[in-house]
């Protein structure tokens, strides 16, 4: 069975359309048909509906739906176990949101080289909906992201609470209105609201950042102001290289833990969690 049939079979499914589904995979419409089509010859059962507005599973589809995941899972654990070096008997993956490296996976690194010495550890970084795919297709084990979907066989939790305070490289108040090398580093959409809230009346920003650290060194060269996780900069303000912009509101946003429900699993995801778990209670922000 081609397990790329499977990948597309998931996507029409995830998707409701063969259209948009081959978009995503980069592939034409056509071939996304022949994948399909060469999937249901190979089950000997028709998966979906095809209609005018989309894409329907049909029974059997239903039925296969909750197989297809854990053989895409299988599969790219197997290509992952298969490489490793003798010496390392699993390998677990995790997948983080961008502008938590530091705060998480360097903490997580050290402690499941201490405690785990046998386990390979593998890491991606991007933003939630990519997380979520790869934790759907088996890429990842666990994710920690800001915005999770509820998908079939994955558990969700939360994971912490952040506090993003307001810096700048001169001191200020806080300002009601646009202030010049204010740069806005988007922590996601929970974020976009609260500030929405705090600055009303605001539009576009001039200048918008998806990497904190890239948006914290264009500051800290050629000045200006944003929101930054309050331990990322906590030692800057000590120093006196940035200062609180006074009376400025605290953010608060919360990351969430996501994980497979793989049976066969457990007993590295197990580690993996606990682990998460200690750079939780590690990371907390100063006071």
């Amino acid at each position: 069975m081609n397990i790329e049939n499977i990948r597309a079979f998931l996507e029409v499914s995830r998707t409701g359309s063969f259209q948009q589904a081959a978009r995503n995979l980069n592939i034409t419409q056509s071939a996304m048909s022949a994948r399909i089509k060469g999937l249901e010859i190979g089950l000997n059962r028709q998966l979906f509906h095809r209609r005018r507005n989309g894409a329907v599973l049909t029974p059997g589809g239903q039925s296969f739906f909750r197989r297809a995941a854990s053989l895409i899972r299988t599969w790219e654990l197997a290509k992952q176990e298969s490489a490793l070096p003798d010496n390392f008997n699993s390998i677990v993956g995790l997948g983080v949101q961008l502008n938590h490296w530091r705060s998480i996976v360097t903490p997580w690194i050290n402690w499941m080289a201490d405690h785990h010495p046998d386990l390979a550890t593998h890491i991606q970084s991007d933003y939630s909906s990519r997380l979520m795919e790869l934790l759907r297709d088996g890429s990842i084990d666990v994710a920690v992201l800001y915005e999770p979907q509820q998908i079939p066989g994955v558990t969700i939790e939360k994971f912490a609470d952040e506090k993003l305070v307001l810096i700048a490289s001169q001191p200020r108040a806080v300002s009601s209105g646009p202030v010049d090398g204010y740069i806005f580093v988007d922590w996601g959409q929970n974020f976009r609201a609260a500030h929405s809230l705090a600055f009303p009346g605001i539009g576009k920003h001039r200048i918008t950042v998806g990497l904190a650290d890239v948006a914290l060194g264009h500051i800290l060269e050629h000045g200006g102001s944003g929101y930054f996780l309050s331990p990322s900069v906590h030692d800057k303000i000590q120093s006196g290289e940035l200062f609180k912009v006074q009376n400025a509101p605290e953010i608060t946003i919360s990351t969430y833990m996501a994980y497979l429900d793989a049976q066969e699993r457990q007993h590295v995801l197990g580690k993996a969690i606990t682990a998460l778990r200690q750079v939780a209670g590690m990371t907390k922000a100063p006071s």
